[in-house]
């Protein structure tokens, strides 16, 4: 629960996906192929070196016999031969010396440059799971001001406080006027202090009238707030009496004459279309198809409550590896990088622990 002094609608802003990493991991993919061709460059001219110094200490070894031949006359010659021998033997061990720290000095440096690539995108992974997480955040701050604006509504109070036939059916239509300009919800429910649903905004498709939410763990938090400024935000489940839809419960309580601190006469809780808008909202974030990426949105016990391939939805426990870290990104025992984010709030809204979370490769 939180307490929210001012009742205001906020603007539904997209954050701007990350950009300056994505810039990095390409240069440092450019510098990881441009140190392997000038190792395998480098190789390759040692080689070539050797191959040379091969080629002069054969025609050392040849002069020198054909000098043993002639006797005292090549003795001069055979000297010639023989510096020319050491000479090429010096040039293969300085060849051999080159090649061997040329390669190990790439090597280094192709294993810094892939731990930089790695960290470069881990840390953009990073950044589009705190992405995914502030839309959902901003989008739910706007659903507690929702509730809390129309619990005052005076056909919500009239109807709260004399619940007879004329008010019910005049609540209805103005929650179904409701619905038809708010299309992220499923329905609106007017219940009394007993938990008994009295009115709702689309009565012919939920025929939610005179049942019970009294044991809804929702419905006995609302029934307990301290005034019209504070609401309850329920966790993502399913709800039977809508067709066992994916929804995200946002409850006020309703009190005389409209008025923060009036006497409580009822409970307005408006369900929240979950499935399809938090499915926009992980299908949105701009992951590269070679990170064959899955990004999730996971609650404060880790269950998935939405995932960019539509599985594991409310039954799906992701085992992260927080260690104390609100964000961070490791890889898994099948070499996945996980990268977690988590809910950073908004404004009045505190959120509920959530995590963005993005799973990739593997």
């Amino acid at each position: 629960m939180v307490t929210a002094p001012a009742l205001k609608k906020s603007p539904s802003i997209v954050p701007s996906q990350p950009q300056a990493c994505e810039d990095e991991t390409d240069v440092s993919a450019l510098i990881a192929r441009l140190t392997g061709e000038v190792n395998q460059i480098a190789c390759e001219k040692t080689k070539s070196i050797q191959q040379i110094t091969n080629q002069m200490k054969m025609l050392a070894l040849n002069a020198l016999i054909e000098s043993s031949r002639v006797g005292a006359q090549g003795a001069g010659f055979a000297v010639v031969a023989q510096e020319v021998r050491a000479v090429g033997q010096q040039v293969e061990t300085i060849a051999r010396e080159l090649e061997a720290h040329l390669t190990s000095r790439t090597g280094n440096l192709k294993i810094s440059i892939g731990q930089m690539t790695d960290r470069a995108r881990g840390e953009r992974m990073v950044d589009l799971s705190l992405n995914a997480v502030e839309l959902i955040d901003r989008n739910l701050y706007e659903r507690t001001c929702d509730v809390r604006w129309w619990a005052t509504d005076s056909a919500v109070v009239d109807c709260a406080a004399k619940p007879g036939a004329a008010s019910v059916g005049h609540v209805s239509e103005r929650l179904g006027v409701i619905l038809s300009a708010y299309t992220v919800y499923l329905d609106l429910w007017l219940c009394d202090l007993d938990g008994k649903v009295i009115a709702n905004g689309r009565a012919d498709r939920f025929h939610v009238v005179g049942q019970s939410v009294a044991d809804t763990k929702w419905f006995r938090e609302a029934r307990g707030l301290r005034s019209g400024d504070d609401y309850v935000a329920g966790d993502v489940e399913c709800q039977p009496l809508l067709g066992n839809a994916q929804v995200a419960t946002y409850c006020a309580s309703v009190r005389e004459n409209g008025r923060a601190n009036g006497r409580p006469l009822g409970v307005l809780a408006i369900h929240f279309d979950w499935e399809a808008q938090a499915r926009a909202i992980v299908q949105g974030v701009r992951v590269g198809a070679a990170d064959k990426a899955r990004v999730l949105l996971v609650d404060s016990q880790f269950r998935v409550i939405a995932a960019s391939d539509g599985q594991g939805i409310l039954s799906e426990r992701l085992p992260l590896k927080l260690e104390g870290k609100p964000s961070g990104f490791y890889q898994d025992a099948s070499k996945r990088m996980i990268a977690f984010h988590a809910t950073p709030g908004y404004e009045t809204y505190q959120g509920l622990g959530w995590y963005g979370v993005i799973v990739s490769g593997g």
